[in-house]
């Protein structure tokens, strides 16, 4: 989504997120590793305790750069909620003073409620989390050389 391809450090710390109007998904991975992990869901209602939860996690973490899933339709055009990921990935570059990618987050929500099928409300907590992990999944898969 962004012109230019970041390039992380060959070791960089990213942490992803996958934005939602009710939850945020946050997920961890290293590129050196090229594995990310589900993180947190962030569950606050009010933008500023949203913003408050990611600053804890940029201290705990330090990550190099941050990855944004933006959401489209499935022919590739925007909703309303691309503008609002993008607002977002805008508002965490400077906040954290760190490079922010945007990426393609099609269908990751539904890949995630599949992976988490058969546990109940305790997956639904989980959810964005693991859609943030697929997220930046591919993101390294894509910017790493195999």
């Amino acid at each position: 989504m962004t012109a230019a391809v970041l390039r992380p450090p060959v070791h960089a710390t990213v942490l992803a997120f996958d934005f939602g109007a009710r939850r945020i998904g946050v997920a961890v991975g290293n590129t050196l590793t090229r594995a990310a992990q589900p993180l947190a869901t962030i569950d606050e209602p009010a933008s500023a305790a949203r913003f408050v939860a990611i600053g804890a996690l940029v201290h705990t973490w330090q990550p190099d750069l941050l990855v944004v899933g933006v959401p489209v339709h499935a022919d590739g055009t925007p909703h309303p909620m691309t503008s609002r990921a993008q607002r977002f990935a805008r508002q965490l570059g400077g906040r954290f003073a760190l490079p922010v990618d945007e990426v393609d987050e099609r269908h990751t929500s539904e890949l995630a409620r599949a992976a988490l099928s058969g546990r109940g409300r305790a997956g639904r907590g989980e959810r964005d989390a693991v859609a943030a992990q697929l997220i930046l999944q591919s993101w390294l898969d894509e910017r790493q050389p195999a």
